[in-house]
């Protein structure tokens, strides 16, 4: 049984059937109508969100927080860039999902989705692969209604990265559901979305780290590059 059939499950024999529908119904239709405002007040200077019918504004982040969301983007971009596999964005990237809106820290696009961006998109797809660095302000939905959220709408790759701890989650989709493939602070990151990219998790908490590691995914290319021409 699916998490959706387990949700409405307890309602398809209940006489107050009908009764629960209609009220849904004008619930999400107010909901359309406040996403719709949303929409049309978006700016963007803010980081904003629209969650569960709400309008969600972020609080400027800490130092922390925007250096290992810059080097995750720098290690992720600098790949992907490089193999053409797509496009990596940061930080103000609002992905429309069907009910929310989100704008996670870093995301990937493959080569299908990127396909559909244009210098004047503002709305993009579901992500490929999301990545948020824990606030003490986002924890809750990082973990909460953005990783069944993400999971549901095929999210193939989900990592949670705690700056403070410097630890990084790594969850992988599993018949709609994400299963923990790697929790640690230390080692490799292997990503399965984007293939081929493997770099050491303390590239992502350390400056100097994040340098040799971008230095190195660039000399290999360089490689891979002299291979092909000899």
């Amino acid at each position: 049984m699916s998490s959706v059939d387990r949700l409405i499950e307890p309602l398809r024999h209940s006489p107050q059937l009908p009764q629960a529908i209609a009220i849904l119904q004008a619930e999400l239709e107010a909901e359309r109508q406040r996403r719709d405002r949303f929409y049309h007040e978006l700016s963007p200077e803010q980081k904003i969100e629209f969650i569960d019918g709400e309008v969600i504004l972020h609080s400027p982040a800490r130092n922390r927080h925007l250096d290992v969301t810059g080097n995750i983007f720098q290690l992720l971009r600098t790949y992907v860039t490089v193999h053409r596999l797509g496009q990596v964005k940061s930080e103000k990237c609002l992905c429309v999902f069907p009910r929310n809106d989100y704008e996670p820290d870093v995301v990937f696009f493959g080569p299908d989705k990127s396909a559909s961006l244009s210098p004047d998109t503002m709305k993009f797809p579901v992500p490929d692969m999301a990545v948020e660095v824990l606030s003490q302000s986002t924890k809750d939905r990082d973990r909460g209604v953005k990783f069944e959220d993400f999971a549901s709408n095929c999210v193939d790759e989900y990592w949670i990265v705690d700056a403070d701890a410097q630890i990084v989650e790594q969850y992988h989709l599993e018949n709609g559901e994400y299963t923990l493939a790697l929790k640690s602070g230390s080692g490799m990151l292997k990503c399965r979305v984007v293939q081929g990219l493997a770099i050491p998790i303390e590239a992502i908490f350390d400056e100097q780290k994040n340098l040799n590691a971008i230095r190195k995914l660039l000399m290999a290319d360089v490689a891979d590059v002299k291979s092909v021409a000899e």
